[in-house]
């Protein structure tokens, strides 16, 4: 896993925001091999792991992803 890259303070804040609002959104990502994909869910949490900070994405299936949050290219709240 490559090295987690820190976020502005302000974006963290946002999503932040959008945890304790539970959100949802659509988020654009990219994996760790380079794919990109939009992914789409309710923002439950932001959260340290690992050396890294993750947000937890709440799927409308009932599962969930935990994204890094220097992979996160855009946002949108639905």
């Amino acid at each position: 896993m490559s090295r987690y890259l820190p976020i502005d303070c302000g974006l963290h804040s946002e999503y932040e925001l959008l945890a304790m609002h539970r959100e949802t959104v659509e988020l654009f990502c990219v994996d760790e091999q380079g794919m990109a994909s939009w992914q789409t869910g309710v923002v439950r949490d932001v959260f340290t792991r690992n050396a890294g900070e993750y947000l937890r994405l709440d799927q409308q299936d009932g599962g969930h992803l935990n994204i890094r949050l220097d992979r996160i290219r855009k946002i949108r709240i639905k």
